[in-house]
Protein backbone atom coordinates (compact mmCIF):
# COMPACT_ATOMS: atom_id res chain seq x y z
CA UNK A 1 0.00 0.00 0.00
CA UNK A 2 0.97 3.48 -0.81
CA UNK A 3 2.48 5.28 2.38
CA UNK A 4 0.47 8.20 1.13
CA UNK A 5 -2.60 6.99 1.05
CA UNK A 6 -2.48 5.34 4.62
CA UNK A 7 -1.97 8.97 6.16
CA UNK A 8 -5.39 10.14 4.13
CA UNK A 9 -8.15 11.13 6.80
CA UNK A 10 -11.28 8.72 6.31
CA UNK A 11 -12.71 11.68 4.04
CA UNK A 12 -9.75 12.06 2.27
CA UNK A 13 -9.44 8.32 1.24
CA UNK A 14 -13.36 8.27 0.25
CA UNK A 15 -12.79 11.83 -2.08
CA UNK A 16 -9.56 9.79 -3.69
CA UNK A 17 -12.04 6.63 -4.03
CA UNK A 18 -15.00 8.65 -5.75
CA UNK A 19 -12.55 11.04 -8.09
CA UNK A 20 -10.21 8.59 -9.28
CA UNK A 21 -11.63 5.06 -8.77
CA UNK A 22 -8.63 4.46 -6.29
CA UNK A 23 -9.14 0.67 -5.07
CA UNK A 24 -5.96 0.54 -2.86
CA UNK A 25 -8.33 3.86 -0.69
CA UNK A 26 -11.12 1.61 -0.14
CA UNK A 27 -8.96 -1.08 0.88
CA UNK A 28 -7.86 1.19 3.76
CA UNK A 29 -11.51 2.26 4.60
CA UNK A 30 -11.90 -1.25 4.83
CA UNK A 31 -9.71 -2.29 7.01
CA UNK A 32 -10.07 0.61 9.07
CA UNK A 33 -13.54 0.12 9.48
CA UNK A 34 -13.81 -4.12 9.49
CA UNK A 35 -13.21 -4.43 12.72
CA UNK A 36 -15.00 -1.28 14.63
CA UNK A 37 -17.96 -2.55 12.26
CA UNK A 38 -18.02 -5.67 13.30
CA UNK A 39 -18.06 -4.97 16.89
CA UNK A 40 -20.72 -2.55 16.48
CA UNK A 41 -23.17 -5.23 14.28
CA UNK A 42 -22.69 -8.07 16.80
CA UNK A 43 -23.60 -6.29 19.65
CA UNK A 44 -26.54 -5.34 18.15
CA UNK A 45 -27.59 -8.76 16.35
CA UNK A 46 -26.40 -11.05 18.98
CA UNK A 47 -24.72 -13.60 16.11
CA UNK A 48 -21.17 -14.49 14.66
CA UNK A 49 -22.40 -15.30 11.47
CA UNK A 50 -24.99 -12.66 10.58
CA UNK A 51 -22.65 -10.19 11.69
CA UNK A 52 -20.25 -11.20 9.42
CA UNK A 53 -22.74 -11.31 6.40
CA UNK A 54 -23.97 -7.65 7.48
CA UNK A 55 -20.47 -5.99 7.58
CA UNK A 56 -19.76 -7.77 4.10
CA UNK A 57 -23.34 -6.07 2.62
CA UNK A 58 -22.13 -2.72 4.59
CA UNK A 59 -18.69 -2.97 2.51
CA UNK A 60 -19.99 -3.80 -1.20
CA UNK A 61 -22.58 -1.23 -0.39
CA UNK A 62 -20.11 1.19 0.61
CA UNK A 63 -17.87 0.12 -2.64
CA UNK A 64 -21.38 0.03 -5.13
CA UNK A 65 -22.88 3.61 -3.93
CA UNK A 66 -19.25 5.40 -3.08
CA UNK A 67 -20.82 8.32 -4.89
CA UNK A 68 -23.57 9.08 -2.72
CA UNK A 69 -21.23 9.85 -0.17
CA UNK A 70 -21.46 13.40 0.91
CA UNK A 71 -18.46 15.40 1.74
CA UNK A 72 -20.07 17.50 4.62
CA UNK A 73 -20.69 14.24 6.51
CA UNK A 74 -18.12 12.27 7.96
CA UNK A 75 -17.24 9.39 6.41
CA UNK A 76 -17.39 6.99 10.04
CA UNK A 77 -20.91 8.58 10.44
CA UNK A 78 -22.45 7.27 6.70
CA UNK A 79 -20.30 4.04 7.11
CA UNK A 80 -22.22 3.02 10.60
CA UNK A 81 -25.61 4.63 9.31
CA UNK A 82 -25.24 2.05 6.49
CA UNK A 83 -24.31 -0.95 8.58
CA UNK A 84 -26.48 0.20 11.54
CA UNK A 85 -29.47 -0.06 8.73
CA UNK A 86 -28.41 -3.50 8.23
CA UNK A 87 -28.71 -4.80 11.55
CA UNK A 88 -32.05 -3.05 11.73
CA UNK A 89 -33.33 -4.78 8.69
CA UNK A 90 -32.34 -8.12 9.90
CA UNK A 91 -33.91 -7.96 13.22
CA UNK A 92 -37.23 -7.25 11.46
CA UNK A 93 -36.55 -10.22 9.37
CA UNK A 94 -35.70 -12.59 12.83
CA UNK A 95 -39.51 -10.72 14.37
CA UNK A 96 -41.14 -12.11 11.12
CA UNK A 97 -39.57 -15.08 11.03
CA UNK A 98 -39.92 -15.73 15.07
CA UNK A 99 -43.95 -14.63 14.64
CA UNK A 100 -44.02 -17.15 11.49
CA UNK A 101 -42.72 -19.94 13.27
CA UNK A 102 -44.97 -19.62 16.27
CA UNK A 103 -48.77 -19.42 14.50
CA UNK A 104 -47.52 -23.12 12.61
CA UNK A 105 -50.34 -25.19 14.09
CA UNK A 106 -49.04 -28.05 12.07
CA UNK A 107 -46.82 -29.45 14.20
CA UNK A 108 -46.00 -29.69 18.00
CA UNK A 109 -42.47 -27.95 18.14
CA UNK A 110 -41.30 -25.55 20.77
CA UNK A 111 -39.50 -22.44 19.59
CA UNK A 112 -35.64 -23.17 20.72
CA UNK A 113 -33.11 -20.46 20.03
CA UNK A 114 -29.22 -21.45 20.39
CA UNK A 115 -27.49 -19.54 22.98
CA UNK A 116 -24.47 -18.29 21.50
CA UNK A 117 -23.41 -15.83 23.57
CA UNK A 118 -22.85 -18.58 26.92
CA UNK A 119 -19.39 -19.90 27.43
CA UNK A 120 -18.00 -22.45 29.06
CA UNK A 121 -16.34 -21.05 32.63
CA UNK A 122 -13.37 -23.77 31.92
CA UNK A 123 -12.59 -22.37 28.41
CA UNK A 124 -12.42 -18.69 28.86
CA UNK A 125 -11.01 -16.01 30.83
CA UNK A 126 -13.14 -13.66 33.48
CA UNK A 127 -13.17 -11.53 31.25
CA UNK A 128 -14.64 -13.56 28.31
CA UNK A 129 -17.62 -14.86 30.92
CA UNK A 130 -18.41 -10.91 32.04
CA UNK A 131 -18.15 -10.34 27.60
CA UNK A 132 -20.93 -12.83 27.16
CA UNK A 133 -23.10 -12.15 30.43
CA UNK A 134 -23.16 -8.36 29.16
CA UNK A 135 -24.08 -9.07 25.42
CA UNK A 136 -26.86 -11.68 26.42
CA UNK A 137 -28.33 -8.85 28.37
CA UNK A 138 -27.48 -6.12 26.04
CA UNK A 139 -29.70 -8.37 23.59
CA UNK A 140 -32.17 -7.70 26.00
CA UNK A 141 -32.67 -4.24 25.92
CA UNK A 142 -34.73 -2.77 23.55
CA UNK A 143 -33.84 -2.09 20.00
CA UNK A 144 -34.31 1.56 20.38
CA UNK A 145 -32.32 1.58 23.40
CA UNK A 146 -29.45 -1.00 22.35
CA UNK A 147 -28.43 0.63 19.26
CA UNK A 148 -27.50 4.22 20.80
CA UNK A 149 -25.64 2.29 23.94
CA UNK A 150 -23.44 0.57 21.74
CA UNK A 151 -22.63 3.43 19.38
CA UNK A 152 -22.11 5.61 22.78
CA UNK A 153 -20.55 3.18 25.51
CA UNK A 154 -19.28 0.41 23.06
CA UNK A 155 -17.91 2.35 19.68
CA UNK A 156 -17.02 5.62 21.84
CA UNK A 157 -19.09 7.47 19.49
CA UNK A 158 -20.03 11.34 20.44
CA UNK A 159 -23.93 12.45 20.63
CA UNK A 160 -23.65 14.26 17.41
CA UNK A 161 -22.35 11.51 15.57
CA UNK A 162 -25.24 9.05 17.32
CA UNK A 163 -27.90 11.95 16.55
CA UNK A 164 -26.18 11.82 12.70
CA UNK A 165 -26.15 8.29 12.42
CA UNK A 166 -29.87 7.81 14.13
CA UNK A 167 -31.70 10.38 12.11
CA UNK A 168 -32.27 12.01 15.84
CA UNK A 169 -31.92 14.72 18.06
CA UNK A 170 -28.90 15.14 20.33
CA UNK A 171 -31.36 14.96 23.10
CA UNK A 172 -33.52 12.45 22.03
CA UNK A 173 -30.16 10.84 21.77
CA UNK A 174 -29.00 11.13 25.11
CA UNK A 175 -32.91 10.29 26.51
CA UNK A 176 -32.30 6.72 24.58
CA UNK A 177 -28.79 5.99 25.83
CA UNK A 178 -30.29 7.11 29.59
CA UNK A 179 -32.84 4.79 29.22
CA UNK A 180 -30.97 1.69 27.68
CA UNK A 181 -28.33 2.20 30.29
CA UNK A 182 -30.72 2.06 32.74
CA UNK A 183 -32.84 -1.50 31.54
CA UNK A 184 -28.61 -2.54 30.84
CA UNK A 185 -27.90 -1.56 34.49
CA UNK A 186 -31.26 -3.86 35.86
CA UNK A 187 -30.54 -6.72 33.45
CA UNK A 188 -26.82 -7.20 34.77
CA UNK A 189 -27.70 -6.71 38.36
CA UNK A 190 -30.41 -10.17 38.46
CA UNK A 191 -27.37 -11.71 36.35
CA UNK A 192 -25.53 -11.02 39.13
CA UNK A 193 -27.69 -12.10 41.81
CA UNK A 194 -28.02 -15.45 40.30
Amino acid sequence: MSKKLTTLTDEELIKEFQDFNTLEAYEILVKRYKDPLTNFVYRFVGDKDVCTDIVQDTMIKFYLNKDSYKSFAKFSTWIYTIAGNLAKNELKRRKRRTILSLHNDDEEKSLQIEDKSFIMPDRATDNQIKSGMIQKALLKVKEVYREVVILRDIQNLSYEEIAEITGLSIGTVKSRINRGRTQLQKLLSNIYKE
